[in-house]
């Protein structure tokens, strides 16, 4: 008579799923969506001819690239998106720099 396993008491150690990332992050990726951000920013940036034109234009670059962000996230280069988005805050953070300093140095506020 042959025994056959309950699974009471299983005969050797469970196997394990193997999850695997579809678009793992990369540091090429990364890099690659930094770059392409910085001249992205930069172009848009070049458009305004005083300091509330750069800082609207840097503002709009950076919601277009955030957009473009996580549509990479979800459907793309994850590592792309990451580059994208530590880029763009950066940018950001430099064009709100620049207009609080504007604003520091002459008492109006400079973007309306």
């Amino acid at each position: 008579m042959a025994r056959t396993p309950s699974g009471l008491f299983p005969s050797g150690p469970p196997r394990r799923p193997i999850w695997r990332e579809l678009h793992p992050v990369t540091g090429g990726g990364v890099a690659a969506g930094a770059a392409l951000t910085a001249a992205w920013l930069l172009l848009f940036g070049l458009l305004g001819r005083d300091v509330p034109g750069y800082a609207w234009w840097t503002v709009v670059a950076g919601g277009l690239g955030w957009a473009a962000a996580l549509v990479l996230a979800r459907y793309g280069d994850r590592g792309v998106a990451t580059g994208v988005a530590i880029v763009t805050a950066g940018g950001w953070s430099i064009a709100f720099a620049v207009v609080v300093t504007r604003w520091a140095t002459s008492s109006d506020w400079p973007l309306w």
